[in-house]
């Protein structure tokens, strides 16, 4: 029984060193991809703002921050990390950061003017005419697909709030907010395979521990009276 017991231990042993090894794989392709994200988030060189008080800002206003951290969390239900929010490290590269980063373009979108330019009347499909003019249209928080394009001021405004580089600055951002987490949950899984295969091993070199002690204590003669 000793003999079985000592091989399943020296098993789990085993079974759990190729957890922590495991482990150590995850947590070194995660720590790659950090550095290559903390490289392309310098290179970017795009930093949040805060005042003197190491209150977040946006042009120059707290308020406008707040604005911008309201669509944040109550539109799009983000959960915030604060501690990403560091007036110390501004450089956005944290989940975090890049969210709020993208609320920030997409709030001014949001709430942005356009002027719009009919060079000859325009008559829309429901046959209502738009008189050659110049117009100034004010977003009031649509987003793309929210726009009227059979109206031509409409349509003219919707290709300047939400252009190409609004498009492509949110999707940018949106892939470095992703890229963060699944590096964050990286090394969760690195932290749990290291966890587990620490478990197992421990209780390998315990199996294998009890048996040997169990078998020093078989071996050691009885001691008997001495007979006359």
């Amino acid at each position: 029984m000793n003999g079985r017991l000592k091989g399943l231990g020296v098993m789990l042993a085993i079974i759990g060193l190729a957890f922590i090894a495991g482990g150590g794989f995850a947590y070194y392709k995660t720590d790659q991809g950090a550095k290559s994200l903390q490289a392309f988030s310098a290179a970017q060189n795009v930093k949040l703002s805060y005042n003197e008080a190491g209150q977040l800002v946006d042009r120059g206003k707290p308020e406008g921050a707040a604005a911008i951290m309201s669509l944040l969390t109550n539109d799009w239900g983000f959960a915030v990390n604060t501690a990403d929010l560091n007036p110390n490290d501004p450089l956005v590269n944290t989940a975090s950061e890049y969210m709020y980063q993208m609320a920030t373009i997409s709030y001014h979108t949001l709430h942005g003017s356009a002027t719009v330019v009919l060079d000859k009347d325009v008559t829309a499909a429901d046959g209502t005419v738009f008189k050659a003019g110049t117009y100034e249209f004010q977003n009031d928080g649509r987003y793309f697909s929210g726009f009227d394009r059979s109206n031509p001021i409409e349509a003219g405004a919707r290709e300047q709030l939400w252009s190409g580089t609004a498009h492509a600055l949110i999707g940018e951002l949106g892939v470095g907010a992703v890229t963060a987490s699944a590096l964050q949950i990286g090394l969760g899984v690195a932290a749990l395979l290291a966890g587990f295969g620490a478990t197992i091993l421990l209780t390998g070199l315990g199996l294998v521990w009890a048996t040997r002690a169990q078998t020093e204590r078989v071996k050691v003669p009885a001691l008997r009276p001495a007979t006359a």
